[in-house]
């Protein structure tokens, strides 16, 4: 019933965990096509401004043209000017020439010299040459020679009119500021964007200033927001013009170790929880056979008692000596035992014991009621072996593994015990010719309640794990084992 309950508790546990990981996973899955969602509709966007930005520019093209065109009539009506006699198309070429309120322009001599000037923001000195500065602004568009014959009499200097450079700086902070928007709104997305050929960037939101800091770096950034998502193209009129790179949120990346994490606490309570439970488990097992032990010595005390007055008749009838010296070595026996369980559950005395003299008193009771068909060894008692040891619960272990090594031979075989010094610890290898163990029970034999034994209770291995664990702090454990072919049970404490 028991395993049926922990099998129960198992499944159950890996269900919910599979659960919430798909749970989890799915969640992810869908933070992430969100985000995706949300890049895409802001180079749509982006897009859309390219396609205003695009037509404007041709607007500023036609402007630009328009003003060029403009600036030819104006120095046409100044060449002609010179040359022209009637008084009609002279006022015609006059109003030609003042009609340009705009365009800044700047006429000179041949050698350089200003002659005159048109819609300046500033004073030229007449009949000087113009300051490097100023040359180097209206030197924008090439300037136009005016020709009096063959012979250039004039240079006509121009740049953008006022209203077209007030308009190309109001597009351009209108595009600047629209990248700027887009990046900002692309809320915890680390974005960027870079030129066609990935070479330039534009713009860039929610990167640290360290990840981007140098050219090397930002190549470095873009390649891992190309390998982890793939860039969203920005088309104008068929042709890509830029590119959206971008990785996922922080919220995202956190999210992706949170399985791990989750696994980690699931596991670590799972662990928690079983050895609560194992150690609940083993309370009880411990406080029942403390309470079977202490209750089978009080039921022996009783017929123990009776035993010793009955031999003390048997002597008063002149029984044979010899049987009545047996009876009463059983007697006594049984007085060991019941001291034995007696002492289960509290704090045993530890005094220095020669271990080679308690195998060597455990076996000379156990020659003399066991079957002659099973026959005992000893190796190791030349030299004493001194441990710190309870000599009545000790006695008991040795007992108890011999006890089943004879039965797990059916009552015919060899059993041979071997005594070794490995330094800081005593050894006590029981052998037996029996059944052998097989290994998936090599520690299943130590818990309370298994038994072969049809009547057996399946508390004496148990109880010897327990007091050689617990109470001398060693081990007892299966050393080796092989079907049909015997066992070596191992006792370990430390000197």
């Amino acid at each position: 019933m028991t395993s049926r309950i922990k099998y129960c508790i198992f499944i159950f546990a890996t269900l919910t965990i599979a659960a919430l990981f798909l749970l989890l996973n799915r969640t992810i899955s869908n933070i992430k096509r969100e985000e995706r969602k949300q890049v895409l509709l802001w180079a749509e966007a982006i897009q859309k401004r390219n396609a205003i930005v695009e037509h404007s520019n041709q607007v500023f093209t036609k402007l630009q043209e328009d003003e060029r065109r403009k600036i030819d009539m104006w120095s046409e009506a100044q060449r002609l000017i010179l040359q022209e006699n009637d008084s009609h198309f002279l006022s015609y070429l006059l109003k030609v020439i003042s009609s340009n309120k705009n365009i800044p322009i700047i006429l000179t001599d041949p050698k350089g010299k200003v002659v005159s000037t048109a819609n300046l923001n500033f004073d030229l000195a007449l009949g000087e040459a113009m300051p490097a500065g100023v040359k180097a602004e209206f030197s924008h568009y090439e300037p136009i020679a005016i020709q009096y014959g063959n012979t250039v009499i004039n240079y006509l200097y121009y740049s953008d009119s006022h209203l077209f450079s007030e308009l190309h700086v109001i597009m351009n902070n209108m595009i600047a500021s629209f990248i700027d928007e887009v990046v900002r709104n692309s809320a915890s997305v680390p974005v960027v964007i870079t030129t066609v050929d990935t070479l330039e960037v534009i713009a860039c939101g929610n990167i640290a200033d360290k990840e981007f800091c140098t050219i090397e770096k930002q190549r470095e950034k873009i390649a891992r927001m190309m390998e982890s998502n793939t860039p969203i193209p920005i088309m104008l009129n068929g042709t890509i013009t830029h590119y959206i790179f971008y990785e996922d949120s922080t919220l995202l990346t956190r999210l992706r170790f949170y399985p791990a994490l989750f696994l980690l606490v699931i596991v670590l309570l799972v662990v928690l929880a079983y050895m609560m439970y194992y150690n609940l488990r083993r309370n009880e097992q411990t406080q029942l056979l403390v309470g079977m032990s202490k209750e089978t010595a009080h039921q022996l005390g009783t017929p123990i008692s009776s035993l010793m007055a009955w031999v003390e008749l048997l002597k008063e009838e002149h029984v044979n000596p010899d049987i009545i010296g047996e009876i009463n070595k059983d007697v006594l026996r049984l007085q060991v035992v019941a001291d034995r369980f007696s002492k289960i559950g509290a704090k045993p005395v530890l005094t220095p014991e020669n271990l080679n003299e308690i195998v060597e008193n455990v076996l000379a009771y156990l020659r003399l009621r066991t079957s002659n068909s099973v026959h005992f060894t000893v190796f190791g008692t030349q030299k004493s072996i001194i441990a710190p040891v309870n000599v009545q619960l000790f006695e008991w272990v040795v007992e108890n593994i011999i006890k089943n090594a004879i039965d797990a031979m059916d009552g015919k075989g060899n059993v041979s015990v071997s005594l070794s010094d490995a330094g800081k610890y005593a050894i006590i290898d029981v052998q037996d010719s029996g059944k052998g163990i097989a290994r998936n029970k090599f520690k299943t034999i130590f818990t309370a309640g298994y038994t072969t034994k049809p009547r057996g209770w399946g508390l004496g291995l148990s109880l010897a794990k327990r007091i050689v664990s617990e109470y001398h702090k060693g081990k007892i454990f299966v050393k080796s084992s092989e079907l049909g072919k015997g066992t070596v049970i191992r006792i370990q404490i430390p000197k």
